[in-house]
C-alpha cells in the first residue's frame, strides 16, 4: 500500500475533538519518513488549511503543512465556481474556513442578494443567523451543502454535524441542497484535482462507513476502514457497507 496516495479523514480518525487516537502520530510519522504521499480529507468545513494544521500540530503532530489539508469548503466553492463562473454572489453560514474558500474561489461576500448559500457548520451561529441565512434562500439563493455529517464526535461525546444544519435548511425552503461532502464526488473529484493524483493510485483512510468508506465505493477507490471512531466492524454488515481493508489501529498500515 506504499505506493498509494492517503486520503485520511481527520474527526475519528486522528483525534476525538483534542484527544489524538491512539497510533495516529505513529502513522503520519511514518508516512512522512518514507515520502509517502497523503492529504488530510475532512468533511470539517469551519476551519481553514492553516487552522487545521495548528489544531493538529498542538496536539503533537509533527511536519505537516496547510498543503496537506484538503476540506469540504474547498471542494464547495471550486465546485459551484466551476460550474457557475458567472455567478459569483455568496452568502454562508459557517466560520472561517468557507469564508475563505469562497475568496479563494473569487466569490463576493454578499449579505444582501446571493446566487449561492453555502452551508457550513458554525459553532457560535445564532437562531437569527440561521432565519437572515434563510430569507436570501428564499429569495432565489441555491442551497450548497459543504457536508452531510449528522453527527461530531468530540472527547465528551457526540455533536450536532453539519449535516443536520442542511437538513434544517431543506426543510425550511423544500428544496434540495448541492451536496459536496463525503461520501458525495464533488469532494472526491475536487481532492484528486488538488493532489494531481488519479484514482487508482489512492486509498482513502476513515472510520465513517457512511461516509468515508461510501465515498470510496461510490467512486471505485480503494478503502481502509479503521475501527476507532463511528462504526465498527458489526456495523459493516448492518449497513451493508464493505471497506477494501480493516485495521483496529493505523499502525497496522505501518508493515
Amino acid at each position: 500500500m506504499n505506493n498509494k496516495c492517503y486520503f485520511i479523514d481527520l474527526d475519528g480518525t486522528m483525534y476525538w475533538g483534542t484527544k489524538v487516537i491512539d497510533g495516529a502520530i505513529q502513522w503520519i510519522d511514518h508516512l512522512l519518513d518514507h515520502h509517502i504521499k497523503f492529504i488530510f480529507l475532512t468533511n470539517n468545513s469551519s476551519r481553514t488549511q492553516a487552522q487545521a494544521c495548528n489544531h493538529m500540530l498542538k496536539m503533537g503532530f509533527r511536519g505537516i503543512k496547510p498543503e496537506h489539508f484538503y476540506t469540504s469548503a474547498m471542494a464547495a466553492a471550486d465546485k459551484i465556481a466551476r460550474e457557475y463562473p458567472t455567478k459569483k454572489e455568496a452568502y454562508y453560514i459557517g466560520e472561517d474556513g468557507i469564508k475563505e474558500a469562497l475568496i479563494n474561489n473569487g466569490f463576493n461576500i454578499n449579505p444582501e442578494k446571493a446566487d449561492f448559500l453555502f452551508i457550513g457548520l458554525d459553532r457560535n451561529a445564532t437562531y437569527q443567523d440561521y432565519s437572515y441565512a434563510l430569507r436570501l434562500a428564499h429569495e432565489g439563493a441555491k442551497l450548497v451543502g459543504t457536508n452531510n455529517d449528522r453527527i461530531l464526535l468530540s472527547e465528551k461525546g457526540v455533536n450536532v454535524g453539519n449535516g443536520s444544519v442542511v437538513a434544517l435548511f431543506e426543510y425550511a425552503t423544500n428544496t434540495e441542497a448541492i451536496k459536496i461532502g463525503k461520501p458525495h464526488n464533488a469532494i472526491v473529484e475536487g481532492a484528486l484535482r488538488y493532489a494531481k493524483v488519479s484514482k487508482e493510485d489512492v486509498a482513502i483512510v476513515g472510520d465513517n462507513l457512511e461516509t468515508d468508506i461510501l465515498c470510496g465505493n461510490n467512486a471505485g477507490i480503494e478503502t481502509i476502514f479503521v475501527t476507532t471512531g463511528v462504526h465498527n466492524m458489526e456495523d459493516c454488515y448492518r449497513l451493508d457497507i464493505k471497506p477494501t481493508y480493516i485495521v483496529a489501529n493505523l499502525t497496522g498500515l505501518m508493515d
